[in-house]
């Protein structure tokens, strides 16, 4: 899908100086994943991954309720054999790139999370998670399993054990849970929310914009690999990353105790 922001009908796209704030707009339907939103939110990572000027992404769901509860039930219940891996393609795809996005994304997790909303959250780099949100892969309970990811992401990020308990039950685990286990990384009051997530962004900015990319192809990249391999990678982006002016800035700065002057559109 090409990307033009006025045709956007279940996305939203707000720029905060080098911020980039995504919020799939459904709240009727609790922000579930259709093929069109699937589809903007992959044209709308797309754009920003080529927008030298984003630093970081805020990824939520519009209204108090929910971040994403899932892949809209009505469209599942007809698909077949070759549709259903077509769309479970579509929406692995549609995550892969915000997993691979070069700039940090951080899941504004406000609501429920659940099934694809999940899957979503799990594609991002960080996820801040309000108080009252609830997470969970409920899928075995409509006769299906995962199909955007989580079935892989899940034992990567919280190991085989804990990813199959929530997997095989069903069951969705409160904020204090998820943080407890290592699904995400920080719990808030509702209201501070995205205070949190855009003070976590901006910190991220304030540092080295091809260091990020770096570091996060580091570690997306590496944690598939051997050891031996990732290390490879490793030294290869270190090397890299030490012939450019972006680590000539960094340096200097801290020898003569002044912030960096990175450059962004």
């Amino acid at each position: 899908m090409s990307f033009d922001p006025n045709t956007l009908q279940n996305v939203q796209l707000v720029r905060e100086g080098h911020l980039a704030i995504v919020t799939v707009n459904r709240p009727a339907k609790l922000n579930a994943l259709d093929g069109q939103t699937i589809a903007e939110l992959d044209a709308v990572f797309g754009s920003l991954d080529a927008d030298d000027g984003v630093g970081a992404v805020i990824l939520t769901g519009a209204g108090e309720k929910a971040f994403v509860a899932g892949a809209d039930i009505s469209v599942l219940s007809k698909q077949g054999v070759l549709d259903g891996t077509q769309n479970a393609r579509a929406g692995q795809l549609m995550m892969l790139r915000i997993e691979t996005l070069r700039k940090p994304v951080i899941a504004a997790v406000n609501g429920f999370a659940l099934g694809g909303g999940l899957e979503l959250a799990l594609a991002c780099d960080v996820r801040i998670a309000s108080k009252t949100a609830k997470l969970g892969l409920p899928e075995v309970s409509l006769g299906i399993i995962p199909g955007y990811g989580g079935t892989q992401r899940l034992p990567r990020l919280c190991g085989t054990g804990v990813a199959l308990q929530l997997i095989l039950t069903g069951d969705p685990v409160t904020a204090d849970e998820a943080l407890r286990i290592g699904l995400v990384n920080v719990v808030v009051e509702p209201p501070e929310l995205m205070a949190q997530c855009k003070a976590m962004a901006l910190k991220m900015v304030s540092r080295g914009p091809t260091a990020l990319a770096m570091a996060k192809q580091a570690v997306r990249r590496g944690v598939h690999m051997p050891i031996a391999d990732a290390l490879q990678l490793e030294a290869d982006l270190f090397g890299a990353i030490s012939s450019t002016a972006e680590m000539k800035e960094g340096m200097a700065a801290f020898l003569e105790k002044r912030k960096p002057s990175w450059l962004r559109a």
